[in-house]
């Protein structure tokens, strides 16, 4: 039996990954902060679809919880199959006004823990021959990113390192998915201060559900760059053939808060 490793599996499209998971048989290593929230569903999940859901409760904002999780998961001799480095977080403000610590923090979880857990757990799958990653990038992986500069930034990485390490990886029996979704109507804008932006207000947002089932595809698929969504798609594309300055103005403009 198959097991997925999802990181941020508490809540929004991590909660709706390791239900597809689960519905596919596959057991599941939920990581969050929440405990309480990852035991109520380890308890839904295992007496619905039978599978085996382990709970690890952890801060990966700090980036030695990384370590440590990998550490947990090869005392118990769980051999992860499918790592989904879901977690992370945005804020939204000028960045010079913006909390150091906090963009700090966003890096450690965004960049550092990603970086490190896809390091520890490709090992691996690599001497297996065996094994699929999928990293959340975002729309936001394809340009610079005024009122959430750190954040836009962060994610460009995630997009950027995927696409390097899946072209490494060609012929090894492993693939890496970068998840690309827009705004989603997930607990993510709350905590990123985003419910006044013009990028979410008064607008339907994809449900979490749906971005989850498009991401779980492309990653049995083996795509690379997965963007969910025309119009987004059609974004992505579109920033390669505009002068910067007016990609970045034009951003900006979107995200301001009404």
């Amino acid at each position: 039996m198959k097991t997925a490793l999802i990181t941020g599996a508490s809540s929004g499209i991590g909660l709706e990954l390791a239900k597809i998971h689960a519905q596919k048989g596959h057991n599941l290593v939920l990581v969050a902060r929440s405990e309480q929230k990852l035991n109520d569903l380890k308890k839904e999940l295992e007496s619905q679809y039978k599978i085996t859901a382990t709970v690890i409760s952890s801060d990966l904002s700090n980036p030695e919880a990384a370590h440590q999780l990998f550490e947990l998961t090869e005392k118990d001799n769980i051999q992860v199959d499918y790592l989904i480095n879901n977690a992370g977080f945005g804020d939204f403000e000028e960045f010079h006004k913006s909390d150091l610590n906090k963009a700090l923090e966003m890096i450690g979880l965004n960049i550092k823990s990603l970086t490190i857990l896809t390091r520890l757990y490709l090992d691996g799958m690599v001497k297996r021959k065996s094994g699929k990653i999928m990293q959340l990038a975002s729309t936001a992986s394809f340009q610079p990113g005024p009122l959430m500069a750190v954040y836009y930034a962060t994610k460009h990485y995630v997009l950027a390192f995927s696409e390097a390490i899946a072209e490494e990886l060609n012929g090894k029996g492993v693939t890496v998915t970068a998840l690309c979704p827009g705004p989603t109507a997930s607990g993510f804008q709350n905590a990123a201060d985003l419910g006044d932006s013009k990028l979410v207000k008064g607008k339907k947002l994809p449900t979490s559900a749906q971005v989850a089932k498009y991401g779980f595809e492309s990653m049995m698929k083996g795509k690379r760059v997965a963007i969910h969504g025309f119009q987004n798609k059609l974004m992505a594309f579109s920033v390669r053939f505009t002068p910067r300055s007016w990609v970045t103005a034009l951003v900006k403009k979107l995200s301001e808060k009404e």
